[in-house]
């Protein structure tokens, strides 16, 4: 499979207009949605007993599902699509793309399975297989810029194989065995801070008139700082004032960033509001952090308004957005992508603040929040699967 992995090709056009594996985000958005669909009510069931905790993993899986699973496809597609432009090379496309999307599918069996170590082989070799392929377009393309994606997709399989010997009882230092999934997290977390600084200033003032969107280097590089000083200290487990401090930066950092971003201006376009909805889940869920810290509040409404809040509704409105670009459609959202990025941010406010307002509501929170969240993904398939699968409007390649 690695040699087939190794090899870059275009596909041969189709007649009939399917075009699944002309490019990275096709796939790859299409098995993100579906595992979405399906990872989290899963999830909710066993939570609330209706299902037996023998059948899945319990926490474990569903967190590693939410971040090496889910969120990895959607970074797989978009860094395939996004690389291609970056360096003017092609990126895994037919044969490749699809080996590459079934390691995917066959590391999602995996999990559920008794056999741990085939788990761990399959879930470190998705990121490792998909660094190799980005890495191969860049470096042709001389785009060193953004090598460093490439480090985070390896950083990402390692994160995997910490959750994993954690859970086979293989790693007998505490902090190794409890640095998995924070690290996966922390790195899904700064490539949304690296895109978002990027890609959100140009979208909304393109996309909104008389939006003054800027970009401040010292904003810009103090938000993507503390990120990386989070990772650190979530991958070491230090706590304590250190933490707090980092936090508290961090806090003011992004919302300036976001104050800057301007986006009480953007209500008019969902497919912007959708990004600054969700980046203005970032800060809340550095906040929750600290109060976590400050008094020894439960986690569950931080790390939420992260997954649900930050990484759910960015993720859902990039792979809306980048789908109608690279499928020839007009960036407009329409009643139905606005109805999704609306349940997904119910989703969020549900799971986070319920919980914290009403402790013993956590189980219905839980069951409400997974419901709004399947609706986002079963309204995103609903609307995107024929353009995932079908060729471009405008009949260019991709």
């Amino acid at each position: 499979m690695s040699t087939v992995l190794l090899r870059l090709e275009e596909p041969p056009a189709r007649r009939d207009g399917f075009a699944l594996w002309a490019l990275g985000f096709r796939p790859f958005y299409l098995l993100a949605a579906l595992q979405a669909l399906l990872m989290v009510p899963l999830w909710a069931l066993q939570f609330s007993g209706w299902l037996p905790h023998a059948l899945l993993k319990g926490p474990a899986w569903h967190a590693h599902e939410m971040v090496f699973g889910y969120a990895l496809a959607v970074v797989i597609g978009f860094l395939f699509t996004a690389g291609r432009n970056w360096s003017g090379q092609a990126t895994p496309t037919g044969r490749p793309l699809q080996a590459l999307a079934a390691l995917w599918v066959l590391a999602r069996l995996a999990v559920l399975s008794p056999w741990a170590w085939l788990s761990l082989l399959l879930n470190v070799a998705v990121p490792w297989a998909a660094a190799w392929g980005l890495w191969q377009a860049l470096h042709k393309g001389n785009n060193r810029r953004n090598y460093f994606f490439v480090g985070l997709l390896v950083l990402m399989g390692l994160g995997s194989a910490l959750l994993h010997l954690g859970s086979m009882g293989l790693l007998n230092l505490p902090l190794l065995s409890a640095a998995g999934l924070p690290l996966g997290l922390d790195i899904v977390l700064f490539m949304i801070a690296v895109m978002a600084g990027r890609v959100v200033p140009m979208f909304s003032n393109n996309g909104v008139p008389g939006m003054q969107a800027r970009r401040e280097p010292w904003v810009e590089q103090a938000s993507l700082g503390s990120v990386i000083a989070l990772l650190v200290l979530d991958a070491l487990g230090v706590g304590g004032g250190l933490s707090f401090a980092v936090l508290s930066f961090a806090l003011l950092a992004h919302s300036w960033r976001l104050l800057l971003w301007q986006p009480w201006k953007t209500w008019r376009n969902p497919l912007v509001w959708v990004l600054h909805a969700a980046y203005l889940w970032l800060p809340v869920h550095l906040l929750l952090r600290i109060a976590a810290l400050l008094w020894q509040l439960p986690s569950g409404p931080a790390t939420h308004a992260l997954t649900v809040g930050v990484i759910g509704m960015i993720t859902l409105g990039m792979i809306t957005r980048t789908a109608l670009g690279h499928t020839g459609r007009r960036l407009q959202a329409g009643p139905v992508e606005t109805l999704a990025y609306l349940c997904m941010f119910a989703a969020a406010l549900v799971r986070v603040a319920l919980p914290l307002l009403r402790p013993q509501w956590l189980m219905e929170a839980g069951l409400a929040s997974s419901l709004l969240w399947s609706v986002s993904f079963a309204l995103y398939l609903w609307r995107y699967a024929p353009f995932l699968v079908r060729t471009r409007a405008d009949g260019q390649p991709g």
